[in-house]
């Protein structure tokens, strides 16, 4: 599908005036700078997903590392194990970025996805004023009327050889009956001091340029970039009885104790057996 550009809407732009349309001039003169992480900013109104464009863009040689694609409005958008994620236009935050960490090892990109979980939390921490807990692997969590709900999600996917493009979703402004299930949450049902899309999403990608700059600076090394420590001390999972759902249909049960080296769950069952866990669904079996 081809992106709809944000500033060729004239209709229905401004049809729910407690959600305005992104500026993406002032966007770009916040973010793309000289030296700068980001190269290039693009607001479509309406697309299927983000990810899938950019890869696409990345195959065709069209755009470089640092650029950033946002969409007003997902009509395909993805979630791990293809599950859709979906929400009405200009409620949340959904792009997609473009990373060719060259100076890592291949097989320290895993860390990707829990270092842009990492940056997001900082920054909607700075922004919007929440409290925000990651669950392993990707999930963002906040906290609504004293339960846990998942408010956003984070979706990489490989770009040819030497690149990783990275999606983010965040619900900023869904109201109760918007969520697509009981259990989701967004930034104002947790009592954020701010909806105000453009500077969270400056104050996110402000995060995620320091924290990949971080990252890639030390070789990806997730314990002397700081990203384990970081990671590990927000991560709602640990302490936690789990249980892991795998590929294969296969599911462990246990308590998550720690998150290794790679990226991994350590998740230590009755048997006395520690596992570590590099892909699968984690469901929360108990208060930490």
């Amino acid at each position: 599908m081809t992106p709809h550009n944000a500033a060729d809407d004239n209709g229905s732009r401004w049809s729910d005036l407690d959600r305005p349309p992104l500026n993406a001039a002032v966007l770009r003169r916040a973010l793309v700078r000289d030296g700068g992480l980001w190269t290039h900013l693009d607001v479509v109104r309406q697309t299927g997903s983000t990810n899938s464009d950019l890869v696409a863009l990345a195959a065709a040689g069209e755009v470089g590392e640092g650029a950033v694609l946002v969409a007003e409005e997902q009509t395909a958008g993805r979630g791990r194990l293809d599950r859709q994620w979906s929400a009405p236009p200009r409620s949340g935050l959904f792009f997609s970025v473009l990373l060719r960490p060259a100076e890592v090892p291949v097989a320290r990109w895993g860390w990707l996805p829990l270092l842009t979980g990492v940056a997001v939390a900082t920054g909607l921490s700075r922004a919007a004023g929440v409290d925000t807990a990651l669950k392993w692997p990707n999930d963002l969590l906040v906290t609504v009327g004293g339960e846990e709900r998942k408010a956003g999600g984070i979706l990489a996917e490989r770009a040819g050889e030497d690149a990783v493009v990275i999606g983010v979703g965040i619900n900023v402004s869904l109201r109760a009956d918007e969520l697509p299930v009981p259990q989701a949450g967004s930034l104002a049902l947790a009592d954020a001091v701010s909806t105000d899309r453009d500077p969270l999403l400056r104050a996110v990608l402000r995060a995620l340029e320091g924290w990949y700059g971080r990252w890639r600076e030390a070789g990806g090394d997730p314990a002397a970039s700081g990203l384990q420590e970081t990671y590990v001390a927000g991560c709602a999972t640990l302490g936690r009885t789990v249980r892991a759902e795998l590929p294969g249909d296969r599911s462990i049960v246990g308590e998550a104790v720690a998150v290794d080296g790679d990226g991994r769950l350590v998740i230590a069952t009755g048997e006395g057996v520690q596992e570590p866990v590099g892909a699968g669904d984690i469901v929360h079996l108990r208060p930490a």
